[in-house]
């Protein structure tokens, strides 16, 4: 066997360790079947991307580091900038090959059967609709990619392995009608809207499988399981991050389209820490998400502001109303507060916030959401009638 088949297996029996240890137990037998028929390599680009700066690295000039970061427990970027040239330099990243735990974490929490139907948004390099494709009857697997070139790479990559899902190109958010109804949908993207054609094309008890996020934080998945009449209900899980819908996407900075010379903030105090909201604890952001709605935030860290060493800013997707936080690094008692537009911001943060600890400082697990037949989401705390309130 070549020295690099021989790496090669050995890379992808230290990745399976690491798989089992995160998840806390051993991955079912189906889908280890799955991973050892699929090398997760053999479905990756030539370059990829690595690290918080995007540093390209090729197969063809560092073989081992690519190799390496194939088979490690972890993210690996695979375009950036949604394959175009980047633009003075920035470097964003547009489409991963998720994390092998989350891959198998999300195929368990399916609980697909080789009977089942299966609709996959976001195919992105194949990976993970070839691994559904293993476990369910040919042809009963429709994976949908927005970008043409991704979609033929990874049709071609899945033939060369001997995967048989049906590569389509197209708007995820429509689903696929001719190939439904569909027993599980499962998005590889996140979403802040369920699409209501995922809904309809789902089988009465079938399941929906979707990353998520809000416009606070990108954190957590949701399992719905539909009813047949158009409603969808279930709950959130407290996993991973993923990139957003192109389709749901929001292109917003601060100073180019949000603040104004001409606008004159409110000014006020508060004794909330800023980072309570917007730090660390992921369990207060994503209970913080789910009220304030189409609310986003960005951090300042040393802006040229005499007086302040960090600002939070806070801004409506819309972009008509905004609000800053400033901390001037001497203590943590009060922080000063500017709010200008129809939507007093901070005050529905610290209403947010002030919710989530009277609950107890639930996290993820404890939150659901109901879609009704006309679209609207309702998200619930522990039991569908028991309503997250809205700020805005």
């Amino acid at each position: 066997m070549p020295t690099n088949q021989v790496d090669g297996r050995a890379a992808m029996r230290g990745l399976l360790a690491a798989v089992n240890e995160d998840l806390g137990a051993p991955i079912a037998p189906v889908w280890e079947e799955a991973f050892w028929a699929l090398p997760r390599h053999a479905f990756l680009p030539d370059t990829v991307w690595v690290g918080d700066d995007l540093k390209k690295c090729s197969r063809q000039d560092s073989p081992k580091d690519w190799l390496g970061h194939a088979y490690e427990d972890d993210a690996v970027v695979t375009q950036i900038n949604d394959g175009q040239a980047p633009g003075d330099g920035e470097r964003w990243a547009s489409c991963s090959a998720s994390a092998p735990s989350i891959v198998f974490r999300m195929l368990d929490m399916l609980d697909v059967a080789a009977e089942h139907n299966m609709l996959e948004i976001g195919t992105g390099t194949g990976w993970n609709a070839g691994l559904l494709a293993h476990r369910v009857r040919s042809g009963s697997v429709t994976s949908i990619e927005v970008d043409p070139v991704l979609a033929a790479l990874a049709a071609n990559r899945l033939k060369e392995a001997g995967a048989t899902p049906r590569v389509v190109c197209g708007d995820g958010a429509l689903g696929h009608e001719d190939g439904g109804p569909y027993d599980r949908v499962q998005s590889t993207c996140s979403v802040r809207t369920v699409p209501p054609a995922w809904i309809s094309q789902t089988k009465p008890g079938g399941l929906i499988l979707t990353a998520w996020e809000s416009p606070w934080l990108c954190y957590g998945l949701l399992r719905l399981t539909v009813d047949g009449h158009g409603t969808a209900c279930g709950s959130f899980f407290p996993y991973s991050a993923f990139m957003l819908m192109r389709g749901q996407r929001t292109d917003l900075r601060i100073y180019r389209d949000v603040v104004r010379e001409d606008h004159v903030p409110d000014e006020s105090s508060t004794r909330l820490p800023p980072h309570a909201v917007a730090g660390d604890d992921m369990a207060a952001q994503f209970a913080v998400g789910l009220q304030l709605g189409n609310v986003w935030h960005t951090w300042h860290h040393n802006p040229d502001v005499e007086g302040v060493v960090t600002r939070l800013w806070l801004a409506t997707t819309d972009a008509t109303s905004w609000a800053a936080v400033d901390w001037d690094g001497t203590g943590d008692e009060r922080y000063t507060v500017w709010e200008y537009g129809p939507r007093r911001l901070w005050s529905e943060v610290t209403a947010a916030y002030r919710w989530w600890d009277a609950a107890g400082w639930p996290g993820p697990e404890r939150f659901g959401m109901t879609i009704s037949p006309d679209g609207a989401q309702t998200a619930w705390l522990d039991t569908p009638d028991r309503f997250v309130p809205k700020t805005g």
